[in-house]
Order: C-alpha cells, then structure tokens, then sequence
C-alpha cells in the first residue's frame, strides 16, 4: 500500500517537466506558480508540448487543461503511437490505486486488458506498491451468467484474463463487478473496457469526489500524464510526472 501524502511529500528529482495549459485558463499558472519548481514550463502550444517531450527537451509532460481532441494527436504523433493506453492513478481512504482502462476506445480485447494490467503491476512497483494486486472487473456476478449475452462475454472475458495473469505469476483475481470491494482490497483495477472505465473514473472523481492525479501512458518510454481539463488543482499531476521521469534516469 502506498498513502497519498507519502507520495506527494518529498524531494522531486532533477527533471524538467512541461504542462499545458488552455486559452485564459488561471489554475495551470496557479499551479505551477505555488509549486515554486524552475524545473517546469508552462506551454500554450500543443505541438511544441509533444516535440519537446519527444525530443527530449523536457523530461515529462503533463496534460494540464489543454483539450484532448487538440493535444492528443500531436503526442501520439510526436511518440509515434496509433493509441494511447492510460492508466489512472487515484486515492481512496488516503491510500493509491491505478486503474485502466480509463480511454473510452481503450481495453476491448482479453489481450489489451492481460498487457494493460502486466504494465499497470510493472508501474504499481516502481512506483512502490509493496503489492500488485489486480481486480479484473466485469460486468455481472458470477451467477448472473445466462441473463445477458454481452454480461456473459464480459464475465468470460474477465475469467479469461485472469486465468492468463494467473499463469504468468500475477496476483489476480475475479471483482465481478463489485467495485465497492476492489477499491478496497486491489491496487490496480482493470475495467471490463474502455467506456465502462471511463465511467467508473468520472463517477468517482467528478461525483465522489475522489482524488485522481492524473493517468500516465502505458505504452510509451516517454513520461506524459494525461489529466482532466476540469481539475482545478495540478500539482499532484506535475509530482507524478517527475517521480515517474526521476524513476527512468
């Protein structure tokens, strides 16, 4: 188990880190300015975001407020990419979980979702979780095969992952879809796709009001940190992109 304060408080390492921020938007700036870091930039442009990160002119990069549908292209470009796979690092009770897939075009088949939690439980010990404990969720209980043919295929889907995990020496188990238990008991959460993580995300960020740093991408050995336009706060997002940019040097 890693708390939330523990990983927030500290010494950040040497990196440089650049973050953008939308038209007349003031919570980057705010951000940034109560951090006190020379080590971050502020960005307006979405281009130079992505080829400074891809460069290597700057060591992560965090999304901030900038709009997805305007960023986004230009980092699976610079990073050549063709998808990004998130992976969302929230709090619960003042301890740290990741979950994904957390992009609604994101985790639909038994192999996505076996390598998302592969690479999830690889950045859960880096980041150090002392455990990786992966819940793969679906879409009913157990008994309630037979009542739905796309609950059954999620319930099969998720038996399969798990059984593919299990093999390979993970800690795994079945959640079902009770995500009230996996908050407590897992440290990473694999939804049983992309919309119903995205989902699960905003009901508990946006109505439960439940911390999310931010959603570092999976499959790239540059350090960029997706985050919600909406959040008002991110500096959380900024410590999570230089622990995770530290971590590579």
């Amino acid at each position: 188990m890693v708390k939330s304060d523990e990983f927030l408080a500290g010494d950040l390492p040497d990196v440089k880190v650049g973050i953008g921020r939308a038209p007349e938007s003031k919570f980057v700036e705010t951000s940034v300015r109560v951090m006190d870091n020379p080590n971050i930039s502020i960005y307006t442009d979405p281009e130079k975001l992505a080829r400074d990160l891809a460069d290597g002119k700057i060591d992560a990069a965090v999304r901030g407020d900038m709009s997805s549908a305007v960023l986004l292209p230009h980092v699976k470009k610079a990073l050549g990419v063709d998808d990004l796979q998130r992976i969302v690092l929230m709090e619960y009770r003042g301890r740290l979980f990741l979950m994904a897939p957390v992009g609604i075009d994101e985790g639909w088949t038994v192999e996505d979702k076996v390598e998302m939690a592969e690479k999830g439980a690889a950045l859960a010990k880096k980041l150090g979780f002392s455990t990786q404990r992966i819940a793969v969720m679906s879409g009913g209980r157990s008994d309630d095969i037979g009542r739905n043919d796309a609950v059954d295929k999620t319930i099969a889907d998720s038996m399969e992952v798990v059984k593919r995990l299990v093999k390979a020496g993970y800690d795994a188990y079945e959640a079902q879809i009770l995500i009230e238990d996996a908050v407590e008991e897992a440290d990473i959460i694999i939804a049983p796709e992309g919309i119903s993580g995205n989902l699960l995300f905003r009901a508990m960020h946006f109505i439960g009001n439940m911390r999310a740093l931010g959603a570092p991408v999976l499959n790239s050995d540059k350090v960029f940190v997706d985050t919600s336009r909406v959040k008002t706060d991110f500096s959380d997002s900024l410590v999570l992109a230089m622990k995770l940019a530290g971590l590579r040097q």
